[in-house]
């Protein structure tokens, strides 16, 4: 059987499959890490992973006989793609089968956000209705909906953000015709014609920083700043000063530039959802997610196009 390394523990139903599929190297039990690749490093041929740990240098230059990486998740920040490409070794990921939960996650977010969900929960459970009503709120219809980010998963948000009767618009590397909102080709003109604004955008150097000061600033006090892409693509102390200076309104957060690590300060504001990166965590969707990473390594190994080739 092809020897494959598994950098972190995926799914239980993907390592059962790995393992009836392959012969499996489980490069995070290894106590030596050096020394467990030096011993197995040039039988491998194939390594599944995700997106955050990738294939590091030290994986990558340690397995000559490397042919695909095959990563769980949308996201590649930890794999160097020009090097697997360079080397001839493919590249996937698990696009698609993670869209709906994604989505739903954000107008979670939104919702909660906009309805202050969890404080009017907490409101209860402290006792507080008896001595009058929760103040009011927020509602999204009616507003617009800015999205940084109009891939597959923005578009689903955007589907649904129409169901809550707002308008759309959007702002990424290219507009996209055959799309019925409007494109900004600037985010800081985007933002200020929108009262919320999604990021749904992949880390990496092209989106390091992107959401800073003047984007905040144009989004506005009465702005809400909803992230569930990377916590790299906002300046995470621009978002902090913005929200605590009030020149933005609020913001619902699953991705941090810092995981799991999440500062005080967000911890403490009370105009701040936070969720711990959530967005594809469901039974289903990570099910599918899993069986993508090994389907990818068996349409290979059997000579046949990967499924969601990246490189």
């Amino acid at each position: 059987m092809v020897d494959v390394l598994v950098t972190r523990p995926l799914l239980k139903s993907a390592m059962e499959r790995l393992d009836r599929t392959f012969t499996v190297h489980k490069l995070y039990e290894a106590d030596d890490q050096d020394a467990f690749l030096s011993a197995v490093g040039t039988k491998i041929r194939g390594v599944a992973t995700n997106g955050n740990i990738g294939c590091p240098p030290e994986v990558l230059n340690r397995t000559p006989n490397l042919e695909i990486v095959s990563s769980f998740g949308v996201g590649y920040d930890g794999i160097d793609v020009e090097a697997c490409r360079s080397r001839g070794i493919r590249v996937t990921n698990t696009p698609d089968v993670l869209n709906d939960a994604m989505a739903e996650l954000t107008l979670g977010l939104m919702l909660a956000v906009c309805r202050e969900i969890p404080q009017a929960h907490n409101y209860v459970l402290q006792g507080k209705w008896p001595s009058g009503p929760y103040h009011l709120t927020r509602e999204l219809t009616g507003k617009t909906l800015g999205i940084l980010g109009l891939g597959r998963i923005g578009k689903e948000v955007a589907r649904r953000a129409q169901a809550f009767k707002m308008q759309v618009i959007y702002h990424g590397r290219n507009e996209q015709p055959h799309e019925p909102y409007t494109y900004y080709g600037d985010l800081a003109d985007m933002a200020a014609a929108s009262d919320w604004l999604v990021c749904i955008v992949p880390g990496g150097p092209a989106t390091d920083g992107m959401v800073n000061t003047a984007v905040l600033d144009a989004l506005g006090p009465e702005g809400v700043f909803i992230n569930v892409g990377r916590g790299s693509t906002v300046d995470e102390a621009a978002l902090i000063a913005a929200l605590k200076e009030g020149r933005l309104g609020a913001a619902g957060l699953d991705v941090f530039a810092d995981e799991p690590n999440v500062p005080e300060a967000l911890k403490a504001m009370p105009n701040v959802v936070l969720s711990p990166h959530q967005g594809s965590a469901t039974h289903k969707t990570r099910f599918m997610m899993g069986d993508l990473v090994v389907e990818n390594l068996v349409a290979h190994f059997d000579g046949r196009p990967v499924l969601t080739p990246v490189a």
